[in-house]
């Protein structure tokens, strides 16, 4: 299992970062239109992962990536289980990102984490390997929607202690 090891890594930093900043920073009931704008991204977000997890599957990116590292090929059965459980639970994240839950976060910031870096390492592998490496030509567009999400995900929260809209609100009223 030491094929997985590279995306272990990856995957893992993504989370943990998705932890932090599910940690770091909430919603505020108020934020209704900033969830529904993060939750449409979100939805975009994953038809174009979804799009980039096909184009890996079909150029064998569950063969090439661990072949990098001298390692043998991650069985493709647990490669497509374990993309389209995540699929799955991105998808059952949307209507949690509307309600402001926690988990739907997580689920989201870790797509905009885990997509961003395939925007970029993607690219660099294929310099790397001085060919085409699976899943460059959806790379791209798996990057730019992630940024998307990432700032839809960034007005829907903002970091624990800081003033809501309702705390500006109260404030204007007492004339502070």
């Amino acid at each position: 299992m030491l094929s997985l090891l590279p995306s272990v890594v990856v995957l893992g930093l993504a989370a943990l970062a998705a932890l932090y900043l599910v940690g770091s920073r909430r919603s505020s009931p108020e934020n209704v239109a900033e969830r529904r704008a993060a939750a449409r991204a979100l939805v975009v977000s994953v038809c174009v992962q979804s799009v980039h997890f096909a184009e890996e599957a079909a150029t064998g990116l569950h063969e090439r990536l661990p072949a990098l590292f001298g390692q043998p090929a991650i069985p493709f059965s647990f490669f497509v289980a374990f993309n389209l459980l995540w699929i799955a639970i991105w998808v059952a994240s949307v209507p949690g990102l509307r309600l402001g839950w926690a988990g739907a976060f997580f689920a989201a910031w870790f797509l905009a984490i885990a997509g961003m870096a395939n925007g970029i390492l993607h690219p660099l592998l294929a310099i790397v390997t001085g060919a085409y490496f699976p899943g460059l030509v959806s790379s791209p567009f798996i990057g730019g929607v992630s940024i998307w999400l990432w700032l839809r995900l960034r007005e829907a929260t903002r970091p624990n202690g800081a003033p809501t809209r309702v705390d500006h609100a109260r404030a204007s009223r007492i004339g502070v």
